[in-house]
């Protein structure tokens, strides 16, 4: 398993040219470790035990009752989770009663799959990372010509810089596509992200988006009387039902009590993605709203320029913003990510003087 996590440090490595920015990085990085580092707590055997151990009759063979009621699901009697119940020692455990109305019985289907489902969630939230290298086609690293590293001789430099300026002259106004593409990629993460809670919420059968609100409320609540979510949806002893052939050739039904330690996990999982998603979701959303801003207004792209650079030259940027489009402005902010802060102060001066002998983009 230590194997398994070092193999997973592999997706933390930042790549020396950034093509994008920290909060998606969050995204395609963090969550996705997290995603399969839980992937695979969940199906290592020596944190929890067997995920599944019923008591049975003694005809029944363990491994046949326990493979049974793994296949066909376990249920509870909701009923049964009053707290006053348990406490009285009217019944044995929250959610287990002697009830045999089927109406009444909740199942749990979810917990072969959770495994299967943290995985494809890993591989959704790296899909838009995918897409947007597709489509970035290595265009920022080509046009960084190891301008990042600030040792190199002068007349390197001078060449290295020259090129890239005249680059951006040649090409302006053929760039809007290229950050379309970006803001698209960013679109992407949040109907991703949003989809998903969705999703676990069908999975968990309209449980998981009210999940992290009922586990606040349930420690803010009287002791006496609250009932716990996490034991609600993620049940550690459930009842099973198993038939076979009685001695006379009829149908015998066997109730079985099954433990699930596996919930032990699985309720502090889904407790954690509940907050990490929506915290994620929070700040992408406010991202995009940045960028909208962006998009709208050109005076908020010198500023962020400024800010983000710690740049003085307002009255170049001012002057560049004014003579070029959304698309060479995200070119150029990109850049600055990943071009020696003493270089690009000397690009934007280039860019600057050489902007009111150009002709203005719409």
């Amino acid at each position: 398993m230590i194997d398994v996590f070092k193999s997973l440090r592999t997706l933390l490595k930042i790549s020396r040219v950034h093509i994008d920015n920290s909060i998606l990085r969050l995204h395609y990085s963090l969550t996705v470790i997290i995603l399969l580092a839980f992937c695979v707590i969940v199906t290592t055997k020596q944190y929890v035990g067997d995920p599944i151990d019923c008591v049975r009759e003694e005809n029944v063979p363990q491994s046949v009752i326990n493979t049974y009621c793994w296949i066909h699901t376990t249920y509870t009697i909701p009923r049964a989770l009053d707290p006053s119940l348990t406490r009285n020692h009217l019944i044995p455990h929250p959610g287990i009663d002697a009830s045999q109305d089927e109406s009444e019985f909740k199942y749990h289907r979810y917990y072969q799959w959770v495994c299967f489902v943290l995985f494809i969630q890993a591989t959704l939230f790296y899909i838009p990372r995918w897409l947007w290298k597709l489509w970035e086609g290595g265009k920022l690293s080509a046009l960084t010509m190891d301008l990042d590293v600030a040792i190199c001789t002068d007349a390197e430099k001078r060449q290295k810089k020259k090129l890239l300026v005249d680059y951006l002259q040649s090409s302006k106004g053929h760039h809007d596509w290229y950050a379309a593409r970006f803001f698209i990629t960013e679109l992407l993460y949040i109907l991703n992200i949003t989809g998903q809670m969705y999703l676990l919420d069908r999975f968990f059968e309209g449980e998981f988006l009210k999940y992290g609100i009922e586990v606040i409320e349930f420690y803010q609540m009287d002791q006496e009387n609250r009932i716990d979510p996490m034991t609600r949806i993620f049940p550690k002893v459930t009842k099973c039902r198993f038939y076979k052939y009685g001695p006379s050739a009829s149908i015998v039904s066997v109730d079985a009590l099954c433990l699930l330690p596996l919930n032990i996990i699985n309720e502090k999982i889904f407790i954690f993605i509940w907050f990490w998603f929506l915290i994620l979701a929070s700040m992408t959303s406010i991202m995009i709203f940045v960028h909208l801003i962006v998009i709208a207004c050109p005076p908020v792209r010198v500023y962020l320029l400024n800010l983000k650079f710690n740049l003085s030259q307002l009255d170049h940027l001012h002057t560049i913003v004014r003579r070029t489009t959304i698309g060479d402005w995200f070119l150029l902010y990109m850049l600055g990510q990943n071009v020696d802060s003493v270089v690009f102060k000397e690009i934007l001066e280039d860019l600057a003087s050489s902007s009111d002998s150009m002709p203005k983009e719409n």
